[in-house]
């Protein structure tokens, strides 16, 4: 009817500004101001054409309700920020066709919990930590081996080419769709013993460690007693003398307050951390190609926002560190790589000697070029 409608009132148009030229200038000025008329006439049905698109594209249907859980806080950490980008994009690119709903600092459940109900399907979404990960995928905790990496730029080399490509793909048998990593940062140790200034200062002192085989061979390495509790109860651990410290990136550490239960930080870098972002392998099969698309680019958005995020704070945090600790220290890192060298065979069987010597042999390559 709307076309109709056009027509006719183009038609009429024409015959009007036909009559102005037979009749002279007066009914010429008249003619182009009806043409005039007719003109926004024409503007203003396409206007309410686009205005009536414009709001069914605003009240789209909710077709996908979704709930992200992850163990850290919402502002002012990685995850967080990772999650708000995952969702601004996602919700917008699908025209309202996805939610997200955040569980941020395990108030959804435990970390190991939310990997459990994500393989289910009882959790959507979750970010839990490589190393969480490796339990049911042994290979996520190769980036783990100590000192493997030198800096930001070889740990996002290794993600983000083949290696990183394979990882990801191992998902699919644990019933995730393994969509990307999220930085969180290499870890440092804290204590409130004694300051680190060599390996032999780490003997004796309980540690706290994720439950990551690598990791943990480390500190069995250096001496120290590893416990495993979790990330959410670190404070209280710490602040109640049932650990001496634990070793987390900056940010992390901030995240829950421990620098306010710890005197001494020590600058190792010694392991470098990130999540994954999973979502349930069969509900990410249930999506249309559109809406698969949208949510693997809302993961690169929330890898880049991760990224950027704990590039522009980790020197702010380090130099926060000077005023928040008693002692920090800057080790000579060699004796500790000398001394934690027999992990790499020790766990060679748990993750497969395969995955180590790939990250080596990318390495290698990556610091020849």
């Amino acid at each position: 009817m709307k076309k109709s409608a056009l027509t006719l009132v183009m038609a009429a148009s024409i015959s009007f500004a036909a009559c102005g030229v037979e009749s002279g200038q007066t009914d010429n000025a008249n003619a182009g101001n009806d043409g005039e008329n007719n003109a926004n006439d024409m503007n203003n049905d396409v206007s309410d054409t686009n205005d009536d698109e414009n709001n069914e594209a605003e009240t789209a249907e909710v077709e996908h309700e979704w709930q992200l859980g992850w163990n850290s806080g919402l502002d002012g950490d990685s995850k967080g920020e990772a999650a708000k980008a995952f969702a601004e994009y996602v919700e917008a690119e699908s025209n309202g066709r996805i939610e997200i709903e955040f569980f941020p600092n395990e108030t959804y459940a435990t970390s190991p919990e939310m990997i459990d109900a994500v393989q289910v399907g009882a959790l959507d979404m979750a970010l839990p930590g490589a190393n969480e990960l490796a339990g049911l995928i042994p290979e996520y905790a190769a980036l783990s081996l100590p000192f493997l990496t030198e800096g930001f730029e070889e740990a996002h080399a290794v993600l983000d080419g083949p290696v990183g490509d394979d990882l990801k793909a191992l998902g699919r048998d644990a019933g995730f769709e393994t969509l990307n990593d999220v930085e969180i940062g290499f870890a440092q140790i804290t204590n409130d013993v004694r300051p680190i200034e060599v390996p032999e200062d780490i003997e004796g002192l309980s540690i706290r460690s994720p439950n990551d085989v690598s990791l943990i061979e480390t500190f069995n390495a250096l001496g120290a007693s590893v416990s495993t509790m979790a990330y959410t109860e670190l404070y209280s651990g710490l602040s109640q003398g049932v650990i001496d410290g634990q070793f987390n990136p900056m940010l992390s550490i901030y995240d829950q307050n421990m620098h306010e239960v710890q005197d001494y930080l020590a600058v190792t870098n010694h392991t470098y951390y990130y999540s994954y972002f999973i979502m349930n392998a069969d509900l990410f099969d249930t999506l249309d190609e559109e809406l698969q698309d949208i949510v693997r680019e809302g993961s690169v958005h929330a890898r880049d926002a991760a990224r950027d995020f704990i590039g522009g704070e980790e020197e702010a945090a380090l130099e926060r560190a000077e005023d928040e600790f008693e002692v920090v220290t800057y080790p000579d890192l060699e004796p500790f790589q000398e001394v934690v060298l027999p992990v790499y065979d020790e766990v060679a069987d748990v993750m497969g000697e395969e995955i180590i010597q790939s990250m080596q042999d990318f390495l290698d390559d990556y610091r020849g070029e």
